[in-house]
């Protein structure tokens, strides 16, 4: 499906496509605080932040969404399954604390988020979306959310997500999304907050105000 927006068409993409797919990711985060946390060296940043985009469109449940060399979503899809230990609860957790190597702050901040996730029902993950600077604030990426989730709400799927920001947190807010359990907090870096839309959610009118997810 194709969708009309005031820039390029919003097109699901392929495998040949991956490379413009992190370019646009790379730069849509380049100054991202959490970017910054997760790879406090800014020598050979932008060559992890590829390597983690990769990873991501290799999921073989990926669907990436790219409008020109604008904005990107990555969804991946989740059949459900066990509910996982350590399930949201009304009890904030302890910081997030991790080494100083790359590897070591994502190990942590996926074992942080991982009893997040609603595995114990079918739904999409937004794995990331950006939008690069030149485009922010004209409401691409409320389109490239609006792309997935009118299908999701036809199936009757819900949505999760994790926010980087309080910024991007009210964007999610706007489209459906509400608070999943409380904030996940990084020491020394950005809290992120889990937030889960569901199936009946509908998205109100907004303002042309976005920011990106997870990078």
């Amino acid at each position: 499906m194709r969708t009309d927006t005031p820039y390029a068409p919003i097109r699901r993409i392929g495998a040949e496509e991956h490379e413009t797919v992190v370019g646009v990711l790379v730069e849509a985060f380049r100054d991202d605080p959490f970017v910054e946390w997760l790879f406090p060296e800014p020598a050979g940043r932008s060559e992890r932040q590829a390597g983690y985009y990769h990873s991501l469109l290799a999921h073989p449940a990926a669907e990436a969404y790219l409008s020109g060399r604008d904005g990107v979503a990555v969804w991946i899809g989740s059949a459900g399954g066990p509910e996982p230990s350590g399930a949201p609860s009304g009890a904030p957790d302890a910081e997030v604390d991790a080494g100083p190597e790359p590897a070591d702050r994502l190990r942590a901040v996926g074992a942080a988020l991982a009893g997040r996730h609603p595995a114990d029902r079918p739904h999409l993950y937004l794995a990331v979306m950006g939008v690069v600077a030149r485009r922010r604030g004209g409401g691409l990426g409320s389109e490239l959310l609006r792309h997935r989730l009118r299908r999701a709400g036809y199936d009757a799927v819900g949505a999760y997500l994790e926010a980087a920001s309080p910024r991007s947190r009210a964007l999610y807010l706007r489209h459906g999304f509400e608070d999943f359990g409380p904030p996940v907090q990084l020491r020394r870096g950005p809290a992120l907050f889990p937030m889960w839309r569901p199936p009946t959610a509908r998205t109100t009118s907004v303002p042309t105000l976005q920011r990106s997810t997870r990078p």
